[in-house]
C-alpha cells in the first residue's frame, strides 16, 4: 500500500509571532547596560535604599559611612558611580557632600525595560 503525502507551500507561513514593539537598539542596549551596571552592586543598592529612606530622600555622606560599614573613600566611590549614572544628585554644603535621590532615573530604567 502506497501512502500519498500532501505537499504544502510553507514559504508564506511565519515561524513565530511578529514583534509587537521595537527592540532596543545596540546603542540603547549599551547605555542601559551601563546604567544597570551601576545598580548591580549590593553596596550601591543599599546606599540608594538608605538615601531613599532618609528625610526628604537626602543624606550627608557623613551619615552613610557607619550604616554601610565601609570606609569613607569606598562609600564616596559608590556614591560617585550612582551620581554619574543619574540615580543621585550631589550638592556641597561646607565640607560635606549631600546626596539626593533622583526618582525619575529609576522611572526611566523601568520604562525602558517595559517598552523594550
Amino acid at each position: 500500500m502506497v501512502t500519498m503525502l500532501e505537499v504544502r507551500d510553507v514559504s508564506t507561513i511565519a515561524c513565530c509571532a511578529p514583534l509587537i514593539r521595537e527592540p532596543l537598539t545596540q546603542s540603547n542596549a549599551e547605555q542601559l547596560a551601563q546604567t544597570l551596571k551601576a545598580l548591580a552592586d549590593p553596596a550601591r543598592l543599599r546606599l540608594l535604599s538608605i538615601v531613599a529612606a532618609s528625610p526628604d530622600q537626602e543624606a550627608c555622606v557623613c551619615d552613610l559611612i557607619e550604616p554601610m560599614g565601609l570606609s569613607q573613600p569606598t562609600v564616596s566611590h559608590h556614591l560617585k558611580v550612582l551620581t554619574a549614572a543619574g540615580f543621585l544628585a550631589r550638592s556641597k554644603r561646607g565640607a560635606w557632600a549631600y546626596y539626593r535621590l533622583v526618582p525619575a532615573a529609576l522611572d526611566r530604567v523601568t520604562q525602558t525595560l517595559i517598552s523594550a
